[in-house]
């Protein structure tokens, strides 16, 4: 039997060009070959073949919130409020800044100056009451009211002192008359010089300096709708009525428009705006009246305690909120007058605040230094009750002395 030669077969030479299939390749050959697309030899791997298709349902991580936005979110949160109630501050203190002291701007405000002090380091204020404001009342220029503040930035102590309104006095260019005219007689001479408070409160100035001894520094002239706006802004304010008549104290004296008689029994007591107005002008001099033994001094006595309670209530928080400030803002605004510069407006209220509570000594020069009456009644060429001092018409030595006592 002829056996055919075996044919060896020699190995084929290496293309270096050739491409190698890859693992995932082969992968993806070794099963399209199961398929009924099966791969043709010679055929070319088809890219939609090659094409890994994404892992589907495969949620993606969420990204956290990084610190610099959270900080972000709460400044925003902190400061839109802020803005708000400061561009509404600033409006309502505009608003009355303009009406008082003919400036708005709030470089003023911000920039306080120092307040102006005497020998004794304190700051002296001439606070004036009148009802140029109520329509159709007879004397609306007769100061109802004269007191002085004078408050102590060392030791944060102060008093007030109230002049009574019959204190009879020799009036420059006017003759001998009751103190309350003399703010009438310096606006009907229209008096003005300069560094002067000028009119009708530099002649009462030049009257209460002079005859008390005491230099006063700035002034607020104040009518009646100043109290009431004030205290009802506030909310009301408490005072305590102390009476030697068990019943209180009552005067018929008001009209229905002014809230009508005033009744009030013994204690403490909350008084809305009209009803602090009206004690502080009861003096119990009508029909009927009772728990006013002393008249004008009860009257001025009540006038310090409604001026307290108004110290008391006034706070930053109060100043500061928008809510409450336009509404004092607007009060002051339109029932003040005063030499303040607005520099000063800020250093006052800071001098104001910073005496306690109790720290503002309320002074009567009937019960003077342990008592003492240093004041006595006078009948004068006209036939009027007035009072001048216990020494002697014109004699104001022992008041200037008594001042002069509280001072240092």
């Amino acid at each position: 039997m002829n056996r055919q030669p075996r044919k060896t077969t020699q190995p084929k030479a290496f293309d270096i060009h050739r491409t190698l299939t890859s693992p995932s390749s082969a992968k993806v050959i070794a099963s399209s070959k199961n398929s009924s697309t099966a791969l043709q030899p010679g055929a070319e791997l088809s890219p939609r073949v090659l094409t890994k298709e994404p892992t589907k349902n495969k949620t993606k991580p969420k990204r956290k919130v990084g610190w610099k936005r959270f900080l972000l979110v709460v400044l925003l949160i902190i400061l839109i409020p802020v803005l708000i109630i400061g561009v509404w501050d600033y409006r309502n203190f505009t608003k009355a800044s303009d009406k008082v002291f003919g400036s708005s701007n709030p470089a003023e405000l911000l920039l306080p100056s120092t307040l102006k002090t005497d020998s004794n380091g304190r700051t002296n204020v001439l606070i004036v009451g009148y009802s140029a404001d109520q329509p159709n009342h007879g004397g609306a220029l007769l100061t109802d009211s004269i007191m002085i503040a004078s408050l102590d930035k060392e030791s944060k102590k102060g008093f007030t002192l109230s002049v009574p309104r019959d204190l009879y006095v020799d009036i420059p260019d006017y003759g001998a008359g009751k103190i309350n005219e003399a703010y009438q007689a310096g606006e009907q001479q229209t008096f003005s010089e300069p560094g002067s408070f000028g009119g009708g409160m530099e002649l009462l100035r030049r009257l209460v300096s002079d005859n008390f001894g005491i230099e006063l520094h700035y002034y607020a002239l104040v009518n009646y709708g100043a109290v009431r706006g004030t205290v009802d802004a506030l909310g009301g304010v408490t005072v305590n009525v102390e009476s030697p008549d068990p019943r209180g104290i009552h005067d018929p004296n008001f009209l229905p428009e002014e809230g009508g008689p005033l009744t009030l029994v013994n204690g403490m007591q909350e008084l809305d705006g009209q009803t602090a107005l009206r004690f502080s002008r009861a003096r119990g001099a009508t029909f009927g009246s009772y728990g006013f033994p002393q008249s004008d001094f009860n009257r001025t006595a009540n006038q310090q305690k409604v001026f307290s309670a108004i110290k008391d209530e006034l706070s930053w928080k109060l100043i500061l909120d928008p809510r409450t400030n336009g509404k004092v803002f607007d009060s002051a605004s339109s029932n003040i007058e005063t030499n303040l510069e607005l520099s000063e407006v800020l250093p006052l209220f800071r001098l104001f605040k910073s005496i306690p509570e109790g720290g503002l000594q309320p002074v009567n020069l009937r019960e003077a230094d342990g008592g003492i009456n240093l004041l006595t009644g006078y009948q004068t060429p006209f036939g009027q009750s007035a009072l001048i001092p216990s020494a002697g018409l014109e004699d104001f030595s022992e008041i200037k002395s008594f001042i002069d006592s509280l001072e240092n």
